[in-house]
Order: C-alpha cells, then sequence, then structure tokens
C-alpha cells in the first residue's frame, strides 16, 4: 500500500520564501517530516514556527549554498538527525540576476550564479547521497531528488544568460545523478516552473509577464503553490519508477 509522504524526512533548500516556502507547506499538509534549510534565518525561523503551529515537525538548518563548508557543517548536522527519505534542491539565485545582454554581462555576477545554482546544488546533492541511499532490491520505498531548473532554459530567456545556463546544467545534471544513483535506490528528477510571482521576481519587468502570458494554454499568472502537486508526487511512492525526467510546469507555455 503506497503511502504518500507520511513520516517521510525530506530536506527542502532555500525554504524561506517563495516556491521552497510553498513546498514546504504542501509538504507539511502531507504528513511529512521537514528539514528546512536557507542563509535568510530569521525568515526561515517565522516559515518553521507557522508550519508548528499547525502541527508539523519541522527542523531547521542554516546553509549558504555557494560556500562549501556551509554546505557540509550544515549537511553533517542533518545527518545527525538520521536518514533523509527526500531532497529538493530549490535553493538558487534568482534576484537581480537579468536585465543585461550576454555581451554586457557581468562575469563576477556569472561566476556568483554558478557557484550558488549549480556546484551548490551538486555539493548538497553530494552530501546527501548517504542518508538517501538504500538497497534498491529490499522492497522499501526508493528516495527521491526533486532538483528545481527553469522553462527558461527549454526557450532561451534573453538577457538572463547566466541564469539560463545554470537551469540549463541542473537538467542535464539530473539525468547524470539518475544515472549513477538508480542503483542506490534513488530517483532523481527534475521540474521546470514557469515564470512565477514570487519574492524572487520581483525586479521581472512588466512586458516579461505579459510575454508569458499570451505564451500560455492556461492563461493565468504562475503562482508559487502551482508546482507543489508535481513536486509531491516526485517525492512520494507514485513515481518509484520515474527518474531522470524533467517536467515543465507553466500552465503549457510556448514561446512565440
Amino acid at each position: 500500500m503506497r503511502s504518500g509522504l507520511a513520516g517521510k524526512r525530506v530536506l527542502i533548500t532555500g525554504a524561506a520564501r517563495g516556491l521552497g516556502r510553498s513546498i514546504a507547506e504542501a509538504a507539511a499538509e502531507q504528513g511529512a517530516r521537514l528539514v528546512l534549510s536557507d542563509i535568510l534565518t530569521e525568515e526561515l525561523a517565522q516559515v518553521a514556527e507557522s508550519l508548528r503551529e499547525r502541527g508539523a515537525d519541522v527542523e531547521t538548518q542554516p546553509m549558504d549554498q555557494g560556500d562549501e563548508d556551509s554546505i557540509r557543517n550544515a549537511m553533517a548536522a542533518i545527518g545527525a538527525g538520521g536518514a533523509l527519505d527526500g531532497l529538493v534542491n530549490n535553493a538558487a539565485l534568482a534576484t537581480q540576476v537579468g536585465g543585461k545582454t550576454l555581451v554586457d554581462y557581468d562575469p563576477a555576477l556569472w561566476d556568483r550564479v554558478m557557484r550558488i545554482n549549480v556546484r551548490g546544488l551538486w555539493l548538497v546533492t553530494r552530501e546527501a547521497i548517504p542518508l538517501l541511499s538504500r538497497e534498491a532490491d529490499a522492497g522499501s520505498a526508493r528516495a527521491k531528488i526533486v532538483n528545481l531548473a527553469s522553462d527558461t532554459a527549454l526557450w532561451g530567456a534573453p538577457r538572463l544568460m547566466a541564469y539560463v545556463a545554470s537551469k540549463g546544467a541542473v537538467i542535464a545534471m539530473t539525468r547524470s545523478m539518475a544515472r549513477e544513483l538508480g542503483e542506490q535506490g534513488i530517483c532523481v528528477n527534475a521540474i521546470a516552473p514557469g515564470l512565477t510571482h514570487c519574492e524572487a521576481t520581483e525586479y521581472v519587468p512588466a512586458e516579461r509577464y505579459a510575454h508569458y502570458a499570451a505564451g500560455r494554454a492556461l492563461p493565468a499568472e504562475q503562482q508559487p503553490g502551482d508546482i507543489d502537486g508535481t513536486v509531491l508526487y516526485l517525492l512520494s511512492e507514485w513515481s518509484d519508477f520515474v527518474t531522470g525526467q524533467l517536467i515543465p510546469v507553466n500552465g503549457g507555455f510556448v514561446c512565440r
């Protein structure tokens, strides 16, 4: 009998705001035992307290995904609390990373985006593998990794070069991770949200939102909660034979 997320211990990075917070709230409603991390410690504590007031089992662990020592120390502390059943790699640098052409883009900003969005995601995953690994043929549910990519990497959003490149790397890394980790009983998938109204995208000009609205099969603005169901499915036992896949969740957006 498949049991969804009840009692499963799931780490969600970048959980203080936006997509991460929404995923945490949805997972808590399904009975997951949550480990929430972020660099924004005060906001993270507020999210955790709000969830605890609703009866959720929540731990918090500050982590700077751009710093290898911070990642290693945070993951060691998380591991001291036991194994993980799921990891949602949501943390990323998305604020104020666009607007310049590829000719004018700041190399220092490029390096920072890659350090957090690509290298950091890899390092978090690397440290989480011992906590997720299990015998693939032991009859127990598989562990799950869900990586947050972006549909900007599917249509090549302009004036956003580093972010687009970083999310394209996440898609490629997901497929490679799935191949390497399958024998350890770990499924790895990615979702590609569209432009979503949240704190990280407050700087995005109105014309970009209009561009998305015009290209969506579902003519609506995307909200953080629109990806929750897909993430929960990929974390649950219902997706035990799904790995190495990318699922766009963007209202049917097609660039035109």
